[in-house]
């Protein structure tokens, strides 16, 4: 096995070579796919040679006083110290100082030590008492590849989300030489996971195995492919624009950048070792218990008998979700630009910027609403929208000093989050409202088409980029303090659908909403559109949600998550949802834990079938999903399974058809059959009866 070398300079030459079959390191709270020995020896090799080396660059790079950063870092004073995180993490803190003008550098690099993932963030501040010269073109991550003299590059991935049918289609790109390719929110956006070449994670496929790339950055990131000759490939990534100086005292930082070595081929492999990482170490813990399935309900605030409806009928949920309300908002917002229009009155929730209670409609607030829900062991969460200052008559309107201006793209004014005295209120009122109300989740919306034009609007010639990067660390700030002063608070992400979804975002949050294509009243295709997005965001996020408002089995099964919702309890549909719910239980902890694996191709066609599984390897059970579309012709399929015991008898269960039993092998080799009328599902689970210990 021959572990990556690297040149001096920034190149290095990856030769991860078939792993030895056998050799596995599991995970501490990773179920599903696990590293070999190999792949985390190869990642740590690269660490040594390239993160910690004195001998080279760093893999990240920028431009100072007109020089690229590699004149600097031999001549600069270097300082590496380490500290253990845990068992499982160690920091790596790299600092390099420049005592002519002040500038320092600091690389914190995180290695883990059950996964062959490593990543790092760098920090650049001014410890001068005068500007520094001008910093710009910052790179998190700067990497040339070369490739053996066999073999191409290609890369993986999805689309970002921008609420159609085709969000999170997977692409599969190759790169041949003279290719360029660059990614990136849309140039109005600013949300990091918008639009179709804005989803902040890539699968670098390399002739001798690859890397999964993840951007920690919720704003305007981007990342380019370049072919350079024959055999290099150049791969950076950073925030889309800086070309500033820095004034004293004041500290700028790149996206998180995290790199997953993996060998071999197996792209679908790949994505679950990703997935078991991402349960380890990213999705946020619950009191220090790893995140489980939940059900929601959307509420009023003050309706309990609505919600005791839903228990009365046996069904179980965690979340009453109070959300922004259409033109029943629940904070004031009788005045502004929006919903004074005849037929437009549900656009007054536009109307943002006051983050009180409305004691006309909720005079003594949700804190009676949040106690029976905690009598009744539900949780409530409580929709907000602070960065966006939709009406200039609201409190945060009219703080100007506050504001970054509306332009024409920004829906209002946009709350700036890198003024250290907003930031400051911000934090302390909505962790007033979470104590005072009683608050489990804080939901933050971010809607128009975003930040972006507000913040370069802000920004001097010699300080392009400056606004975005203070804004962004103020952004996480504000979620950090709003955890450590509620250790129980969970976080829901969301902007405009799920256009947020960044590495950063969700170390602190999850999507509970993971698009907007949820309405089929006014938009196309959304049942089978939503299968697509199961399909393809399932090789990326473990947990995600959304709610369905349609009763029909293929309508609801279409929305089955490991956060699920319904709502518009009625007679006619009680039965309905009190089924979807129960079924919806039995399917969402494979859904975010196990192993995900496509069992057909990718299709939004009406004449095809779309089929997934998700394995439990450790508990010898998964789920199997199927649709067969209106006009898709054939009346059957057949699905082989994948991550089975060979050797076992499996209890599969059709939930429209009863039980059978079934020889692994045979699973895997002839496939489970689906045989289904046309606009029809199947749900199955399966259970070893028997099984070889892991």
């Amino acid at each position: 096995m021959n572990h990556a070398s690297w040149p001096s300079g920034r190149m290095f030459r990856m030769t991860l070579a078939l792993a030895i079959i056998g050799e596995l390191i599991t995970a501490q709270l990773a179920p599903g796919a696990q590293a070999t020995k190999n792949e985390i020896a190869a990642k740590s090799a690269w660490v040594k040679n390239h993160v910690l080396t004195t001998g080279g660059a760093p893999p990240f790079s920028f431009n100072y006083d007109g020089q690229p950063s590699v004149n600097f870092f031999r001549s600069w004073q270097r300082k590496l110290t380490t500290r253990e995180l845990d068992d499982h993490r160690t920091e790596h803190t790299i600092a390099w100082s420049d005592a002519k003008s002040g500038l320092q550098i600091r690389c914190v690099a995180v290695d883990y030590n059950d996964f062959p993932v490593a990543e790092w963030t760098v920090y650049f501040k001014n410890t001068g008492n005068q500007r520094t010269p001008l910093l710009e073109k910052i790179q998190g991550l700067d990497l040339a590849i070369e490739r053996s003299s066999h073999g191409e590059f290609k890369l993986h991935g999805i689309k970002g989300d921008f609420c159609t049918a085709d969000s999170y289609e997977p692409f599969d790109l190759d790169l041949p030489p003279g290719y360029e390719k660059k990614f990136s929110p849309p140039a109005y956006s600013g949300k990091s996971s918008d639009g179709t070449d804005g989803w902040p994670y890539h699968n670098l496929e390399t002739p001798e195995g690859g890397l999964i790339i993840a951007i920690g950055w919720p704003g305007q990131w981007q990342s380019q492919f370049t072919r350079n000759g024959t055999n290099e490939l150049r791969v950076t990534a950073g925030q889309q624009l800086t070309h500033l100086v820095l004034e004293p005292g004041e500290e700028i930082r790149t996206p998180l950048i995290a790199l997953l070595f993996y060998q071999g081929h197996d792209i679908v492999r790949s994505q679950n070792v990703w997935r078991s990482w991402y349960l380890a170490h990213v999705i946020p813990n619950v009191k220090g218990k790893p995140r489980g399935p939940l059900h929601q309900v959307q509420v009023g605030g003050d309706d309990t008998s609505y919600v005791q409806a839903f228990l009365d009928a046996g069904v179980h949920l965690d979340i009453c979700w109070r959300d922004a309300g259409g033109g029943k908002t629940w904070y004031p917002s009788d005045k502004g630009p929006y919903g004074q229009k005849p037929g437009e009155e549900g656009n007054r929730w536009l109307n943002t910027g006051t983050w009180d209670i409305d004691r006309t409609k909720y005079p003594k607030g949700f804190k009676p609403f949040s106690d029976w829900c905690h009598e009744h062991g539900l949780q409530f969460l409580l929709w907000f929208e602070p960065e966006r200052a939709g009406s200039p008559e609201s409190f945060l309107g009219q703080k100007h000093q506050w504001l970054l201006p509306a332009t024409d793209l920004t829906v209002g004014s946009i709350v700036n989050l890198g003024n250290p005295e907003t930031l400051d209120w911000l934090i302390n009122h909505i962790d007033g409202m979470v104590k005072s109300q009683g608050l489990d989740w804080y939901r933050e919306d971010m809607n128009g088409n975003g930040p972006l034009s507000a913040w370069r609007a802000a920004d001097a010639e010699d300080r392009q980029g400056i606004t975005e990067n203070l804004y962004i660390q103020g952004h996480l700030k504000f979620w950090d303090e709003l955890r450590r002063r509620n250790p129980g608070l969970s976080i829901d992400s969301c902007a405009s659908g799920g256009r947020r979804n960044d590495l950063e975002t969700m170390r602190r949050a999850v999507p509970l909403l993971r698009s907007d294509f949820q309405f089929p009243d006014s938009q196309q295709n959304v049942f089978d559109g939503n299968q697509c997005h199961t399909y393809g965001l399932s090789s990326w996020l473990p947990f995600y949600g959304s709610g369905v408002y349609r009763y029909s089995s293929y309508e609801v099964r279409s929305f089955y998550m490991p956060s699920f919702g319904m709502g518009s309890l009625k007679p006619d549909n009680l039965a309905a949802q009190v089924t979807a719910y129960k079924e919806c239980s039995r399917v969402a902890p494979a859904m975010l834990f196990g192993d995900f694996y496509p069992l057909t191709p990718y299709s939004l066609a009406n004449d095809a079938w779309i089929a997934w599984q998700f394995d439990r390897p450790n508990q010898h059970e998964g789920v199997v999903q199927a649709f067969r579309r209106e006009k898709a012709a054939q009346p059957a399929i057949r699905l082989k399974l994948h991550g089975l015991d060979p050797g076992a008898t499996y209890e599969v269960t059709d939930f429209d058809k009863g039980v059978q039993e079934h020889a692994g092998k045979a699973l895997m080799d002839e496939g489970l059959e689906a045989s289904l009328e046309p606009h029809a599902s199947a749900v199955f689970t399966y259970k070893a009866k028997s099984a070889r210990p892991n």
